[in-house]
């Protein structure tokens, strides 16, 4: 049977770590071909949607929150505030660490517990299996891949394997 951690940590672990390495590409991009940082970090896909910066916040976010929740601590609130590369990355490695300092005993029995989170609708209240099922991981997934596509979309050569990241660990 999977335990809590192990369906929760290790793939926020490795959406964050995949997402690192394609910002790096990204940031690599601009300097390449002179393009200001900052035009790359305020691109979107489509007008209505969040620009990259706002996805690797969300995407940072949502798997720090996770982490939180699971272990019933107050989620930290993180300002945001990056506006280059070298932040972002900053942000996405402070939540790694953060993650890799759970221990699976602090999950342990987690997968029924309350959770509730607000929304702007509310609240959604969820199990904590729900939860990470069904609203963080895939909230990583989704800012994750839709950073990487606005990244693709301006030109970076990014390949499906920089998003999944190293197989087989």
């Amino acid at each position: 049977m999977v335990s809590m951690y192990q369906a929760s940590v290790p793939p926020c672990l490795r959406a964050l770590t995949a997402l690192s390495e394609v910002l790096a590409k990204g940031e690599a991009y601009c300097i390449a071909r002179g393009i200001e940082p900052g035009v790359m970090l305020q691109s979107r896909l489509y007008p209505d949607m969040f620009p990259l910066v706002r996805q690797v916040q969300i995407a940072a976010d949502s798997a720090r929150r996770l982490g939180a929740r699971l272990t019933r601590t107050l989620p930290a609130s993180v300002p945001d505030t990056e506006t280059s590369f070298v932040e972002l990355q900053q942000r996405l490695a402070a939540t790694i660490e953060a993650l890799r300092a759970i221990e699976p005993a602090q999950l342990e029995d987690t997968e029924d517990m309350a959770i509730t989170i607000p929304i702007q609708t509310g609240e959604l209240k969820l199990t904590g299996l729900e939860y990470a099922q069904g609203f963080a991981i895939p909230n990583v997934y989704f800012h994750a891949v839709t950073a990487y596509d606005i990244l693709r979309h301006n030109g970076v050569a990014l390949e499906k394997q920089d998003f999944l990241g190293p197989l087989g660990k």
